[in-house]
């Protein structure tokens, strides 16, 4: 008995090998989602960076952790939200975790699930050193820290907040990448709620290269393993569930994963 194709491939049957080899894996459509992707990224990293230091100097005084967090929440979630809207039929992962369960689940390939770690980490990289350059490193850029003697406790948070996150989104996306009516508010909403909780615990970053941006413009990389080792075990954990709950991706799913070249026409 033959086994059911999942993810990509199950996509591949649909559409036909022909036209997926020459949409899906084609070098234009590739570049589109990358752009996406850094675009997406950085427009996130910069928007909490430069956030965290406009606040510092502007902010009218010294604002608490808490309300920091909360402002901050809202900076993030909201620019989601909007990427999400106008980028989710190309490509909307804006994060290592995301892009990791869409390939372990099988959607995409792992060569080029690489290739988005790479290019969401420069992003994120590029967004934080220019939000040093323009405003100075106030506010700590927003870089993500456990607390002292809670490493590990801020891994299992991290776990858990990326594992809803995760969960989330592969049970809603539906159709072309995330661009179903509910999901950037979803995602919203889900960001402010755990960015505002956790915030002022490690800085709740649910994404790796979100961590990575700060931590390189500050030179300070003592504590990233915490937002790699944490949200990764979440995203793995998440893909488990979500195939207990709905069983193996499907070709939508994966058209959700990879986005809609056909749609560009």
């Amino acid at each position: 008995m033959t086994a059911p194709l999942v993810g990509k491939d199950a996509l591949a049957a649909e559409v036909g090998n022909r036209q997926f080899h020459a949409s899906w894996t084609s070098n234009e459509h590739r570049m589109r989602r990358l752009l996406a992707e850094f675009i997406g990224m950085f427009g996130l990293v910069f928007i909490l960076s430069g956030g965290a230091a406009v606040l510092a100097k502007y902010g009218g005084g010294s604002p608490n952790t808490y309300t920091v967090a909360l402002i901050l929440s809202a900076f993030s979630a909201l620019w989601l939200m909007v990427a999400i809207f106008f980028l989710g039929d190309i490509s909307a992962h804006f994060n290592p975790a995301m892009t990791f369960a869409f390939a372990l689940r099988k959607d995409m390939g792992w060569s080029m699930a690489a290739v988005y770690w790479i290019v969401q980490c420069i992003a994120a990289i590029a967004a934080a050193m220019l939000a040093k350059w323009m405003f100075g490193p106030l506010g700590n850029l927003a870089a993500t820290r456990p607390p002292d003697g809670l490493a590990w406790e801020a891994v299992a948070f991290e776990a858990l907040i990326t594992f809803g996150l995760v969960l989330m989104v592969l049970g809603m996306a539906n159709g072309p990448k995330l661009s179903g009516p509910y999901v950037p508010f979803a995602v919203a909403a889900y960001i402010m709620a755990w960015g505002s909780m956790g915030g002022p615990f490690d800085g709740a970053a649910m994404n790796p290269a979100r961590a990575l941006g700060p931590d390189v413009a500050l030179g300070d990389l003592s504590t990233y393993w915490v937002y790699v080792v944490g949200p990764i075990s979440g995203a793995a954990i998440a893909v488990l569930v979500a195939t207990t709950l709905r069983g193996s991706a499907k070709a939508q799913e994966a058209r959700a994963a990879m986005g809609d070249p056909t749609a560009a026409g």
